[in-house]
């Protein structure tokens, strides 16, 4: 899963530049950083001047670190540590937590300077692309939604496959798989906070004002995105355990089923929105994956179904296995369909759950075929192919299991206002 070092082209049009693309496992869009602001002349009235200079350095720290960080956010292997050992990446997140508490002194209950500062952020990819407004709470959007996509970045840094001394490739270990879960849950927590409990406090007329990287089916996208790719690491893990059961493996499978549909009804909620084509085309990598989750969760429904004693349930497994393996050929003319378009990339090898599957499916659909086909003679469920003079099922695959997605976002709640405000009460 990914795309490899790929050939920049001139786009054309207004969208946003190619750039040079890297091999990746976490779609992460280009990063929204901040703007410096001048935060002292609309609020010099209002708050004391010690408040506000807490404010503008908390601020001002977030504005140099972020345009330090983005480059590294498309270029992994770029990433610095920093002085006390930790990443710059940490630090940035570190910095934006710190600014929370303060700035939300701005949105309490009552307050007056909510509407007094036009706060500004850009997209890293389009310069061009900078949205001001005059309220608090989309300056609190804005940090939850960085907050969400540096965590995305460092996920994807753990996922990429490392190289030995020697040159080999290797496996993400099963404590970097276990973290990365962690922070694909903690990216998760930040978005829905963002959905339930931001969104709601930003007047509709604005709302429709608000870039689209932050309307709500694309941060509902994002959301479902990370809930997805942490049931694609259990999955992974259940593959490589002799414990897990064939119902553990199907049951992960149709949960990724599920959330990639999400993602999809997330992004196409707001296809009215100019900018959307342009999300689009960078999701579509992951859209690419929708038709492989498909064909995992086949695959294993029709490894359960065929362990039944009774010809239907033998045919229902063939037709099953039928279906994952149409699924993976649709997954791969998809992922060339991609590779091709500007800036063409090449394929990349495949690792993880989406090789184990390349491997398996062709394979056991057509050694169970041809088992049921020496079973079987029944007309109503077989007929011949051209495929080697293999059989196949007439009937249609049967329908998935329908399970919830077990996993949740992190319980991420917006902290309490910072205890420089109760003294900014006691000067007023």
């Amino acid at each position: 899963m990914g795309c490899l070092a790929s050939t920049t082209r001139d786009a054309g049009g207004n969208g946003r530049r190619p750039g040079t693309v890297v091999e990746v496992a976490v779609f992460v869009p280009g990063l929204r950083i901040p703007k410096g602001v001048d935060l002292s002349q609309p609020l010099h009235n209002s708050l004391s001047r010690n408040l506000v200079e807490r404010l503008s350095a908390l601020r001002i720290r977030i504005v140099v670190m972020a345009a330090q960080e983005a480059p590294t956010v498309t270029k992994p292997s770029r990433k610095t540590a920093t002085q006390h050992g930790g990443s710059s990446l940490a630090d940035l997140l570190q910095a934006l937590e710190d600014y929370l508490p303060v700035l939300l002194g701005l949105v309490k209950n009552g307050s007056q300077s909510k509407d007094k500062v036009q706060f500004v952020w850009v997209n890293q990819e389009d310069v061009a692309e900078e949205t001001g407004m005059t309220n608090a709470w989309y300056e609190v959007l804005s940090v939850l939604h960085l907050m969400a996509m540096l965590c995305l970045s460092e996920a994807n840094s753990l996922l990429l496959p490392k190289m030995s001394n020697d040159g080999h490739q290797l496996k993400a270990s099963e404590e970097d798989k276990q973290t990365t879960i962690d922070i694909f849950l903690k990216a998760a927590g930040y978005l829905d906070c963002a959905i339930q409990h931001v969104l709601p406090q930003i007047p509709p007329e604005t709302r429709k004002d608000l870039p689209l990287d932050l309307a709500e089916g694309v941060l509902r996208a994002f959301c479902m995105q990370a809930l997805g790719q942490s049931v694609d690491i259990q999955l992974g893990i259940a593959i490589d355990s002799s414990k897990a059961t064939l119902a553990v493996k199907r049951r992960l499978a149709c949960e990724m089923v599920k959330c990639w549909h999400q993602v999809a009804f997330g992004a196409l909620s707001d296809s009215g929105n100019p900018d959307y084509q342009i999300f689009l085309s960078e999701l579509k990598i992951f859209k690419n994956l929708s038709p492989h989750h498909q064909a995992a969760a086949y695959y294993y429904h029709g490894l359960i179904l065929d362990e039944g004693n009774t010809e239907e349930s033998h045919g229902m497994a063939i037709a099953a296995l039928q279906a994952a393996e149409e699924f993976l050929k649709e997954s791969k003319r998809a992922c060339e369909v991609f590779n091709a378009m500007p800036p063409t990339s090449r394929n990349p090898p495949l690792w993880g759950s989406a090789r184990y599957h390349s491997e398996k499916i062709p394979k056991d659909a057509s050694s169970k075929a041809r088992i049921n086909q020496d079973l079987y003679s029944n007309e109503r469920l077989l007929k011949p192919s051209h495929l080697g003079g293999i059989c196949r099922v007439l009937e249609p695959a049967p329908a998935l299991p329908d399970f919830a997605v077990a996993l949740k976002p992190d319980d991420y709640q917006l902290p309490p206002v910072d205890a420089s405000w109760n003294e900014q009460n006691d000067h007023q």
